[in-house]
């Protein structure tokens, strides 16, 4: 049985990337339980309109939990209480009847503000855009099951392209490293053969373009993991600064000689 609960937001607004911003109070009354956290704020929003004030702008797509747009920190945790959850996948059912909520963008200097709760996460598509791909010739396409391929690296890789590139885990670190990003997009590669000859010259690429950023660097405080609304392991970092420590090695042995 559905029930109705009345809540109490207390939401960034920010004009643009220039402005000091600052949080707005609204009433949230008569919510579903059913509803999910952006049908929510939907609802807000459409009181809003009606009386003629601006909306809450924040990022959205598919509303499935696999785009990584939605993503927002409410009461101080990317995406909401519920683990393994995107902002769009939280349902008004996690909270009670008169709480009070907090809801703010990423905080991050690579992930500049472009209005209330949208960010700009560019950065990620220049980190892709550095090495994110398999570019040499691979010949003519093959079936898959005509590879063979562990069925540990497979599943390995697997959970590294769960990857949706949300960032929740630069959000959620002390940091705002983006290492589990970036090393969930070089392992998912680099487990696979065609992604084997680019290996080194992926990991330090993207790594580069990672620090370019401003991105932080990691130090193991885990609260990525911890955040990640796919669960991805802070292994695939362990296995980054391996791949990494070896392309870096490889270059100055290339440069003596």
């Amino acid at each position: 049985m559905s029930k109705t609960m009345n809540l109490t937001l207390n939401v960034w607004r920010q004009k643009n990337r220039s402005d000091a911003g600052r949080f707005e109070r609204y009433e949230a009354t008569g919510i579903s339980d059913h509803m999910s956290f952006l049908e929510m704020l939907d609802v807000v929003n459409e009181r809003l309109i009606a009386k003629g004030e601006d909306p809450i702008h924040f990022d959205h797509d598919c509303r499935e939990g696999i785009c990584g747009m939605c993503g927002v920190v409410i009461n101080g945790e990317p995406h909401g209480p519920q683990d393994a959850t995107t902002t769009c996948q939280l349902h008004m059912r996690q909270f009670q009847d008169g709480d009070e909520i907090t809801v703010e963008p990423w905080r991050a200097n690579a992930f500049p503000v472009i209005r209330d709760l949208v960010v700009d996460r560019s950065g990620f598509d220049r980190i892709i855009q550095a090495g994110g791909y398999v570019s040499v010739r691979t010949g003519a396409p093959r079936d898959a099951n005509s590879i063979p391929i562990p069925k540990e690296d497979a599943d390995l890789a697997m959970d590294a392209a769960q990857c949706i590139g949300c960032g929740a885990c630069v959000a959620a670190c002390p940091n705002a490293s983006a290492s589990l990003f970036v090393a969930a997009k070089v392992a998912h590669l680099g487990l696979m053969p065609q992604g084997q000859p680019e290996r080194l010259d992926r990991a330090r690429n993207m790594v580069a373009q990672m620090d370019a950023e401003g991105f932080g660097h990691c130090t193991n405080h885990y609260e990525c993991e911890a955040a990640c609304p796919k669960q991805i392991s802070v292994e695939f970092i362990a296995r980054l600064n391996r791949d990494f420590l070896k392309a870096m090695s490889v270059s100055r042995q290339a440069l003596k000689r």
